[in-house]
């Protein structure tokens, strides 16, 4: 079984065409699979939009009244799956964005990484110029990524990845990724029953899983994809200065806790 985990926030403009989307790549690449949606109280139509489509798709909803913020959504969706598999071991988490960031397309990427031996396959950012479907004539996807994740992208080096190293990863900040479901239970296991796997938010909460899970996986292997910001409808929600700050908190804590786990 593959799960595909998206924590969704307002998504109502592209969370159904999302979900048909990734119906028809396993059309064409078949696997038994389950789509978790955690819709982490949206005050816009999501709700709404994902209704029917739980009635024609393998689709569980799990709504949140209160808004908890991706870490919590995040961490719940790993929850979900691990509880539901008959099959940790041959059975995996993918997890991805409901903004048209992530494209449904590369999962076959993925999946054949997984069904290969790796435990945990690492979606990192590619250079824009190795995207491959732009149109003819198109604006370059280099100019397409919003300023704020470019401002962000910038300064990430100098908070974070001084202190947050995974061997062979060089960007831990992606959410798009699969697990080994096995893993994802080693951590929670680890971690005990009432601690969530993740608490930070943003991009930190991405690394923070990361950091949970790649000492437990046998295997991990990294996959250049380059996002589609340009398919985005909404604005981008990071906020530089922020979400800088929260990195710089985050590489603090981790240093700590990886000095502690080396000691």
């Amino acid at each position: 079984m593959i799960y595909i985990g998206i924590p969704a926030h307002n998504e109502a403009h592209t969370i159904g065409v999302l979900l048909w989307r990734i119906r028809k790549v396993f059309l064409q690449f078949p696997r038994e699979y389950e789509l978790l949606v955690y819709d982490d109280a949206s005050t816009d139509e999501t709700a709404e939009v994902l209704r029917p489509y739980a009635e024609v798709l393998p689709l569980t909803v799990i709504r949140g009244e209160t808004r908890l913020g991706y870490a919590a959504a995040l961490d719940v969706i790993c929850r979900t799956a691990a509880q539901r598999t008959r099959y940790a071991r041959r059975d995996a988490l993918v997890t991805m964005q409901g903004d048209f960031t992530d494209q449904p397309e590369h999962l076959p990427d993925l999946i054949r990484r997984f069904e290969g031996g790796v435990d945990l396959v690492v979606v990192e950012q590619a250079p824009p110029g190795a995207a491959s479907g732009a149109r003819a004539g198109a604006q370059p996807l280099a100019a397409r990524v919003p300023v704020a994740v470019r401002r962000l992208r910038r300064a990430v080096p100098w908070l974070v990845r001084a202190f947050v190293r995974v061997p062979g990863v060089g960007d831990p900040f992606n959410a798009f990724r699969l697990y080994r479901i096995s893993v994802l239970r080693d951590a929670i296991k680890a971690l005990g029953p009432d601690t969530p796997l993740v608490t930070r938010d943003g991009w930190a909460a991405n690394a923070e899983l990361l950091l949970r899970t790649a000492p437990l996986a046998r295997r991990v292997e990294t996959v250049p994809l380059a996002p589609r910001y340009d398919l985005r409808l909404r604005e981008s929600r990071v906020r530089p200065f922020a979400d800088a700050l929260r990195l710089y908190q985050f590489g603090r804590a981790a240093r700590a806790l990886q000095a502690a786990r080396s000691g």
